[in-house]
């Protein structure tokens, strides 16, 4: 949605885990987006019914959500909404996506070069990509990344990624549901431009090696080939 924009980041991918972890305190922004990926990736039908409801707050093109009497203008208006339902009810489900540490890492990374400045895109300010920031924290670079502007709140995080108002190919969606994928990192923090953003790093294994190099180390790894975007 504009002003809000989003872009998708895609090299090849690696393997699979199981989501971890609870922590002492309340959940973070973090956990909750990974955890609203894999509600929708687990039951993308129920989630095309939330949509369906979330669709009744558009006038024409502008979006006005209870509380916001300014509203939001978005590009496709409610062609967009309606083109993710159609794909969400036949989507099938998937399994859900496990943390990766070094993932979140270097999503945190990301966010921690673009937020104080205003920045935008999947290139951070010294020149690095998704891939040579996670292979920075010690993995490598065969990750995914999707990055969401605007919101602090987890459903409209991922809402924004899947409904892609606006983004041709829809490669933020596409990118979520990508069946190879098993693993993702979430960071979310302020920015100076557009209030807050949530970067979301994905890959095929637990640290954004390659699936022979996991197969090699006796790692889990998922045995489909990767695919290029």
């Amino acid at each position: 949605m504009t002003p809000v924009r989003r872009l998708a980041f895609m090299t090849l991918a690696g393997c699979w885990a199981l989501l971890t972890a609870a922590s002492d305190g309340p959940p973070s922004l973090e956990d909750d987006v990974l955890a609203r990926i894999n509600f929708v990736r687990q039951h993308p039908r129920e989630y095309a019914e939330q949509l369906r409801d979330y669709r009744r707050y558009f006038v024409g093109s502008t979006l006005y959500l209870p509380g916001d009497a300014n509203g939001v203008t978005t590009r496709e208006g409610t062609a967009a909404v309606d083109e993710a339902i159609g794909f969400l009810e036949r989507q099938a489900p998937l399994p859900p996506l496990g943390r990766g540490a070094l993932l979140e890492l270097a999503a945190q990374d990301h966010v921690a070069a673009l937020g104080p400045i205003g920045g935008r895109g999947h290139v951070s300010p010294d020149g690095a990509s998704p891939g040579e920031r996670v292979r920075r924290r010690g993995g490598d670079i065969y990750v995914g990344e999707d990055i969401s502007y605007g919101y602090s709140d987890a459903d409209a995080v991922v809402r924004q990624l899947i409904v892609d108002d606006g983004v041709r190919d829809r490669a933020h969606r596409a990118l979520l549901f990508n069946i190879e994928v098993r693993y993702a990192g979430v960071g979310c923090g302020a920015h100076q431009r557009y209030g807050h953003m949530c970067v979301v790093d994905m890959s095929r294994t637990i640290n954004g090696r390659s699936v022979s190099d996991a197969l090699a180390s006796n790692g889990p790894a998922f045995r489909t080939s990767a695919t290029a975007r």
